[in-house]
């Protein structure tokens, strides 16, 4: 069943306790946003809960507010169950005002931390549980936690976790919650394997959806660079010269964040590095420094892609486009959040027309082609007219074969090494 979108009013007009209600004025938080006007009054009603919405709509709040409204109102205990690390800690960090102001403990269990520290933790008895599925299946496993006493289960940015490979642990969190609860899905798409999952998990779930599964947030600008690969780092360059502010680059691998990011570095770009082979505490210090201006510019694999929320974030940029399409809407919904304008750009080498087709397909639109002042210089250089000694050698490396062209004065056979030094 599918709720209709309305216009939203303010907060006051949802259902939510005057002590959350005054949280929100202090935070000067008074229009809701479209997922939060349509999921919050559902979900305060006690009714399970399917919200489709792109990445930057607020959904924390939408799942959050209510489930710490319930719990304010008896006893139980709230799960919260997510893809990343980063999502995982900002969520915490988003619910932290509600929470103390209703006097209910959180905690949050993710991989990378000392397991005796989350053990402490649960020894204060946290009624909201925020965890990665990985860290909470060790818990467990070691019987340091029990699951009989949640009554509301969030499962947030389902698909990602599924297509991370997650469903196992999420099948194994599933048998040790009561059936007896309110589950609350959110979700950027709707695959068959999330329909599956809420049709057995859930009972006659409400959806709310703020926008078609694909569809990217309206204000952000895309623009897609045909460039060839060789080329990509010195357009990149360019194009932190011509933009300013906070710019979010991906990579397809760690390889290649790291490599990148040391360049940058190398330029006089401030720049820090985020994907799976850097700690939880490499990892938090890249975000908060990104945060906080300390880098202008932070690499990441599609770990990032939605576990990063930072306000003010101008420029996205594709270096890589990414293996599933999918992940484009993630990625560039990392600007142009919460109704501001964004910008992104897209690397694509010339043999990538079907990944170029699968993105298009998907945002229903066409990615507007432009030619930067950078892709011109790269490309008259690519096409400059061969001196004619040049053109001779390359014919002769054409004709006998690379390793084997033979040197003028000289019976030898070449190696194949250059003697020039780069």
């Amino acid at each position: 069943m599918t709720q209709t979108e309305l216009s939203p009013k303010d907060f006051s007009s949802l259902g939510l306790s005057p002590k959350i209600l005054d949280v929100l004025s202090r935070l000067k938080l008074t229009i809701p946003t479209p997922i939060q006007h349509q999921a919050i009054p559902i979900a305060v009603s006690g009714k399970d809960v399917i919200g489709i919405a792109q990445t930057g709509t607020g959904k924390t709040f939408a799942f959050g507010l209510p489930l710490l409204q319930k719990l304010s109102q008896g006893p139980g205990r709230a799960l919260i169950v997510l893809p990343t690390r980063e999502l995982a800690a900002q969520v915490g960090q988003a619910l932290s005002p509600f929470s103390l102001a209703l006097g209910i403990g959180v905690a949050v269990f993710v991989g990378g931390e000392p397991m005796h520290r989350q053990r402490m933790a649960l020894k204060r008895n946290p009624r909201v549980l925020i965890a990665t599925p990985g860290r909470l299946n060790d818990h467990l496993e070691q019987r340091t936690i029990t699951l009989k006493e949640v009554i509301v289960l969030v499962l947030d940015e389902a698909d990602r976790m599924l297509d991370m490979g997650f469903k196992p642990q999420i099948d194994r969190i599933l048998h040790h919650v009561p059936k007896a609860r309110q589950t609350m899905l959110f979700s950027a798409t709707m695959p068959k394997e999330i329909v599956v999952l809420a049709t057995s998990q859930m009972h006659l779930p409400l959806r709310v959806e703020v926008a078609p599964p694909g569809t990217a947030a309206a204000k952000v600008e895309q623009e897609l660079c045909i460039v060839r690969r060789e080329d990509k780092q010195q357009l990149l360059e360019q194009l932190l010269k011509e933009h300013a502010g906070p710019i979010l680059v991906f990579s397809r691998t760690k390889h290649g964040a790291k490599k990148m990011t040391k360049i940058l570095r190398d330029h006089a770009f401030s720049a820090a590095e985020i994907h799976a082979n850097r700690s939880l505490g490499q990892r938090r210090e890249a975000l908060e420094g990104f945060k906080s201006g300390k880098y202008r510019v932070l690499v990441a694999t599609d770990i990032a892609a939605r576990g990063i929320d930072v306000t003010g974030i101008t420029v996205v940029i594709n270096f890589d486009l990414p293996d599933d399409a999918d992940d484009y809407i993630h990625r560039i919904g990392r600007t142009g959040r919460a109704g501001r304008e964004g910008k992104a750009i897209s690397f694509a080498t010339p043999d990538q027309t079907a990944d170029i087709r699968n993105i298009e397909r998907l945002v229903h639109s066409p990615l507007k082609r432009r030619t930067h002042a950078a892709t011109v210089a790269l490309s008259e250089h690519a096409h400059r007219p061969m001196r004619p000694h040049r053109r001779a050698q390359q014919q002769r490396e054409q004709r006998y074969g690379g390793s084997h062209v033979q040197h003028r004065g000289s019976s030898r056979p070449s190696t194949g090494r250059s003697q020039r030094k780069w």
